[in-house]
């Protein structure tokens, strides 16, 4: 999610008497550096969203070749992904805040995309959800720590701006795993697990190969402008930038930290409506209103690719002086164009008209992209740098036990159950009263606005 602020942070989030020596040498990130190491993170993070968005669009192809159900597929999309990215993400989070995180996004680039590309060799559906098992572990090791690596290359007052830009990898790898029903027209699904996979391994040795790790911590400020209400609570100790915190410390920091609590829940609810719906999207244009997969995955490419830069780039030029105003009107933001996506989020999934429903997806799939830059901002702002993995890792993981577990499972079984009432058109019915849960989501962003001065 999104850069927010140019101050959101904690008062205490750098120890200034912590022992300089035991810091590594500063790397040399100069204007030139800084960028590379920015787009280079952006590509993988496009990887990562790409190879997980792809069985999305695959669904119907695959779903007929191996014979599967709605749930099942609900499983073999989402729940395989969750089953090792949950259980890997925290512990590979908690490392990520203590070892090198330049060698850890290489390594985990390298093994989901051959994972990836075993999914094209899988003839069925076990072996298939053994490929993207292997996905989901490779996963849970890139977006925490390139988020805190950046937070290393980018000063506070610019992260907003930087994480904006890598939030652009979110509307790239949707657009790019969109894209993948041409592919599948064209030559079959497991071509397009192939066109993902084996240009993944070539970043990974791009990554390890020309990016430097910094010193954790090196651009922190001592007392940042703003700060979260309750911030600095007697009894609980903020960790420097050198100090191994624990998963434990963070969850007992987070206690003191209402905003980050309604900054996580928010995520999580968010990912939950968003994501959620747009799993099943191209199911659901190919069956309620007769788009062959190409047409599907082409129209939302656009909107992924085209809609998502769009107001990722815009929100990016917003958040520096919404930051510098008031960071409360980060949150407020985010609030703000959640709601405005909720409204044609429902009418996209009500209108009987193919032209109605795409309209109004223009609006909703490119909105949803709003929140990513100033949510990944308020985390890495709102916790010491000794932390900042592991609350990204805390948000993905509540994140996509809802967007991986809950969602395609949920949607799917209740698919199933509905078909004997209404046909090809009971995924319709799911998705309509999946639409009204992002007025949830917004509530949280609000309530986070309120913790925050």
């Amino acid at each position: 999610m999104h850069l927010p602020t140019a101050g959101l942070g904690l008062r205490h989030a750098i120890d200034p008497t912590r022992d300089v020596s035991a810091t590594p040498p500063a790397v040399d990130a100069g204007v030139a550096r800084r960028w590379y190491v920015l787009l280079v993170l952006t590509l993988v993070y496009a990887l990562s969203i790409a190879d997980r968005f792809v069985m999305s669009t695959l669904i119907e192809p695959i779903k007929a070749d191996l014979g599967l159900s709605d749930s099942s597929i609900g499983f073999l999309t989402g729940s395989s992904l969750a089953f090792f990215y949950v259980t890997a993400g925290l512990p590979l989070a908690t490392l990520a805040d203590r070892a090198n995180r330049r060698n850890m996004i290489a390594l985990t680039l390298g093994a989901w995309s051959v994972m990836t590309t075993l999914c094209g060799f899988a003839q069925n559906y076990w072996q298939l959800l053994l490929a993207r098992i292997g996905v989901g572990v490779g996963e849970a090791g890139g977006t925490p720590p390139s988020a805190s690596l950046l937070s290393d290359y980018f000063s506070l007052r610019r992260r907003a701006l930087a994480l904006s830009v890598y939030s652009v990898g979110a509307a790239l790898g949707s657009m790019m795993g969109s894209s993948a029903g041409y592919a599948s027209d064209a030559w079959g699904w497991r071509a397009a697990f192939y066109v993902l996979g084996v240009p993944g391994v070539l970043v990974a040795v791009l990554v390890a190969v020309t990016i430097r790790e910094p010193a954790r911590g090196r651009l922190d400020e001592a007392a940042p402008a703003a700060t979260a209400r309750g911030a600095t609570t007697p009894g609980v100790t903020t960790p420097g930038a050198t100090t191994r915190a624990t998963l434990m410390d963070t969850l007992k920091f987070s206690r003191v930290q209402p905003a980050l609590l309604h900054t996580w829940l928010g995520a999580t609810v968010f990912t939950l409506w968003a994501w959620g719906l747009m799993w099943w999207t191209p199911s659901f244009l190919v069956r309620s209103h007769g788009m062959s997969l190409g047409e599907a995955g082409g129209a939302l490419s656009l909107m992924h690719g085209i809609g998502g830069t769009a107001v990722l780039l815009l929100t990016m030029l917003i958040m520096g002086p919404l930051g510098r105003r008031d960071p409360r009107l980060v949150a407020w933001f985010v609030a703000a164009s959640i709601v405005i996506g909720t409204i044609p989020s429902i009418i996209a999934y009500s209108a009987t008209s193919s032209r109605t429903a795409l309209l109004a997806m223009w609006v909703f799939i490119p909105l949803s992209y709003a929140p990513f830059g100033p949510t990944f901002a308020l985390l890495q702002n709102l916790v010491p740098a000794s932390m900042r993995a592991q609350a990204v890792a805390v948000m993905l993981f509540c994140a996509n036990i809802a967007n991986l577990v809950i969602a395609p499972q949920a949607v799917g079984l209740a698919s199933d159950l509905l078909r004997p009432l209404y046909g090809a058109e009971s995924l319709r019915h799911v998705l309509i009263p999946m639409g009204f849960v992002g007025f949830w989501a917004a509530w949280h962003y609000w309530r986070c606005a309120k913790y925050l001065r």
